[in-house]
């Protein structure tokens, strides 16, 4: 095996955790809506996950850690593609908000701060803002 397949398998490994989590938030309602599916379709795409994988992650979310990015700003985009999950049906249930402060702990935010910063993601999820205004706005908030 060269390098380069560890480093592929790695990140397709990363992908696949990362994307069920998102899963995990999208079904913690108990309920998967058409937004929330053709969401996660695209992110699928995106994060180059099988339909195979796609299916197996749909039926054992929890079979892939929660594997936090180092960089801070790797975080940042998670963050944002799992409040994106949360808000597409634009109702931030209880459970949905539980599940994502527990994910957002998963992905290295501090117990003390983490509420404020899933409430600053999903109020500038409220702004539509993109992915670029998203990581600069949650890395200035205290400024």
């Amino acid at each position: 095996m060269s390098f380069s397949d560890l480093f592929d398998s790695e990140f397709k490994s990363r992908n696949k955790a990362h994307f069920s989590a998102i899963v995990r938030v999208a079904i913690a309602d108990g309920d998967l809506s058409k937004e929330e599916k053709l969401f996660l379709d695209k992110l699928a795409v995106r994060l180059e996950i099988s339909s195979a994988e796609y299916e197996e992650i749909l039926e054992t979310p929890l079979k892939y850690p929660v594997n936090p990015p180092y960089l801070h700003s790797q975080r940042l985009e998670r963050l944002y593609d799992l409040s994106r999950m949360v808000y597409v049906d634009h109702v931030l249930g209880p459970k949905q908000k539980e599940v994502l402060i527990k994910f957002a702990l998963a992905l290295g935010f501090t117990p003390g701060n983490v509420s404020f910063i899933v409430d600053k993601a999903m109020s500038l999820l409220l702004l539509h803002v993109d992915l670029d205004t998203f990581v600069y706005e949650m890395t200035h908030m205290n400024k």
